[in-house]
C-alpha cells in the first residue's frame, strides 16, 4: 500500500531535517493515513480528508 490518500491523492512529501547546527539532510513528511469504511468499501483516507467529509455531513 503506497501513502496517499484515496479520495484527495496527497501522499508523502519531501523537505529538509534541520539540525542544532542548521545542517540540512532530506528527509520525508509522511501523511496521517486511517482506513475507513465509506459506501461498504475501505477506502485509505487521510484526517484532513476525514475533517472535511464531517463537515460536509452535518
Amino acid at each position: 500500500m503506497s501513502r496517499t490518500c484515496q479520495l484527495t491523492g496527497r501522499g508523502t512529501s519531501t523537505g529538509n531535517a534541520r539540525s542544532h547546527s542548521n545542517i540540512a539532510t532530506r528527509r520525508t513528511f509522511k501523511i496521517n493515513l486511517q482506513t475507513k469504511r465509506i459506501g461498504g468499501m475501505k477506502l485509505h483516507l487521510s484526517t484532513r480528508a476525514l475533517r472535511t467529509l464531517a463537515k460536509s455531513t452535518k
